[in-house]
C-alpha cells in the first residue's frame, strides 16, 4: 500500500465558506461554466505545503517539526477575498488580510517538511488561494474572475494549521472528487 498523500493547511472556518459558497453558485450558470469541474467547500482550502507519500516512519518527527512550527507563529486575521486563474484551467478565491503572516507559516511549515526529509519543492512561490473550478481545456476564465474580484468575505482569526490526508476519487465514477481528511492539527501561538 502507497503511503497517504498529505499537505498542510489552513481551514477557513464554516461562515466563511458558507459566504463563498452562496457567491460562487451564480457563476456557475455563467456561459461556459457547465465545461468547468467545480469544486465544493469540503474541498476549500489554504494550502500551506504538499507533502506527497509520507512513509509512516517519518510521521511522528513531522508532527513535532510542525507542531514548532505552528507555535512559532501567532494567531492572525484573514479573510477570503479577490479572485484569479492560473493557466486558463484554474480559477480561484483569493485571502486578504494577515498574507504576510500566512507567508511566513508557509515558509516554516516548507522548512519543518525539508527538516523531516520530504522533498518539499525549494523555492515556490506561495499564492494563497482556495480552487472553486478547473477547466480540462484552457478556457477564458476572466468574466469569473471579474464576477469574484470585489468579493471580500467576513474576517476570522486563524488560529491553528492542520495536517490534510487526501483520498483520490473513485475511479469510475463520473464527477467523483478527493475527498479530505483532517489527521491532526496544532494550535497557532504559544
Amino acid at each position: 500500500m502507497s503511503p497517504p498523500r498529505l499537505f498542510v493547511a489552513v481551514l477557513p472556518p464554516a461562515h466563511a465558506l458558507d459566504e463563498l459558497r452562496r457567491t460562487v453558485a451564480p457563476l456557475r450558470a455563467l456561459p461556459g461554466g457547465d465545461a468547468l469541474r467545480w469544486t465544493d467547500a469540503p474541498g476549500w482550502h489554504f494550502t500551506l505545503a504538499f507533502l506527497g507519500g509520507v512513509d509512516e516512519e517519518l510521521m511522528t518527527e513531522l508532527h513535532e517539526r510542525l507542531a514548532r512550527a505552528a507555535h512559532r507563529t501567532e494567531p492572525f486575521p484573514l479573510r477570503i477575498g479577490g479572485s484569479g486563474r492560473f493557466d486558463g484551467r484554474v480559477l480561484w478565491a483569493g485571502a486578504d488580510g494577515g498574507l504576510d503572516t500566512l507567508g511566513l507559516l508557509a515558509a516554516r511549515v516548507d522548512a519543518a517538511a525539508r527538516r523531516t526529509g520530504l522533498p518539499v519543492e525549494p523555492g515556490r512561490s506561495h499564492t494563497p488561494h482556495l480552487t472553486l473550478a478547473r477547466g480540462r481545456a484552457p478556457t477564458d476564465l476572466r468574466p469569473y474572475v471579474t464576477a469574484l474580484g470585489a468579493f471580500r468575505g467576513t474576517p476570522w482569526q486563524v488560529t491553528g494549521i492542520s495536517l490534510v490526508r487526501s483520498h483520490p476519487p473513485v475511479g469510475g465514477v463520473p464527477g467523483a472528487r478527493p475527498a479530505y481528511e483532517v489527521v491532526a492539527g496544532w494550535p497557532l501561538g504559544r
